[in-house]
């Protein structure tokens, strides 16, 4: 799969700061072999303070540091900021439905996207958000996922 600039320019930033985070919503979907489009990369990120720090760091080097985000504005659950316009947006969500981000983070699958080894949520942790998020969209995608745990 290859991602749009920015994605990889933002992915690349991360890396190199060690933000936590994990790859969720229709790239994970495709990242464990069920490939559906989408026209945002989501990208869950660990709402701690040391965390939250690198991660206005890089945002300020890619470009929103005018946008007076804070540190405070990742610490919080259920936040989505959201970078640029679709197809090409990028999601930080600080929370998702149904599971806690360090039970995800210990059960991460890591995989090469674009030339980067990056962290992903797992399998399990999808079903189980796309099951209590519940939206017909995740609906779908989890029949998908369900199909495919029972061909393996």
């Amino acid at each position: 799969m290859v991602l749009f600039p920015d994605s990889k320019e933002l992915l690349e930033l991360f890396l190199a700061r060690d933000v936590r985070f994990l790859i969720v919503g229709g790239h994970a979907l495709a990242a464990h072999g069920i490939p559906r489009g989408t026209d945002d990369f989501d990208l869950w990120v660990w709402a701690d303070h040391g965390n939250a720090l690198r991660i206005t760091d890089a945002l300020n080097i890619f470009g929103f540091g005018g946008v007076g985000l804070t540190p405070a504005d990742l610490e919080a659950p259920d936040r989505i900021i959201q970078l640029g316009t679709r197809p090409c947006r990028i999601d930080l969500l600080t929370s998702i439905t149904g599971v806690e981000f360090d039970d995800a983070w210990e059960s991460r699958v890591e995989i090469l996207l674009d030339g980067l080894i990056v962290p992903v949520i797992s399998r399990t942790h999808l079903v189980i958000n796309k099951w209590t998020t519940g939206r017909p969209q995740d609906l779908v995608d989890l029949m998908k996922l369900v199909r495919q745990a029972q061909r393996e």
